[in-house]
């Protein structure tokens, strides 16, 4: 057994809205403190903001709309996978957005 304590229901309700598009923001402007809805929330913003370069390149005739229709569904992939993690009361890096989301100061 783990010594690692699961975090409260409301932490991860938070953890898990966070990769619900903007209520990414909900963390940040709720002003929550918690370590693990803060991980999940950064990423979580980077993923939003992921999501809306996708939205504007979907402008570009055939490769923009192939591009934003990959991306899309890879979104959506890493958003479910996300909120698992959270449920389950683990933290995760997602690949290659994970270390931007480090680098946000908030």
């Amino acid at each position: 057994m783990s010594d690692k304590k699961s975090p409260a229901v409301n932490t991860k309700i938070f953890a898990i809205l966070s990769y619900f598009w903007v209520l990414c923001l909900l963390p940040f402007i709720l002003n929550v403190k918690d370590e693990f809805v803060i991980k999940h929330a950064k990423q979580g913003l980077v993923l939003f903001i992921a999501e809306i370069a996708l939205y504007i390149i979907a402008i570009i005739p055939i490769l923009g709309w192939f591009i934003s229709i990959v991306g899309s569904l890879l979104a959506i992939v890493i958003s479910l996978a996300g909120i698992m993690k959270a449920a389950s009361g683990q933290t995760w890096e997602i690949p290659f957005i994970g270390k931007y989301a480090s680098k946000i100061n908030l």
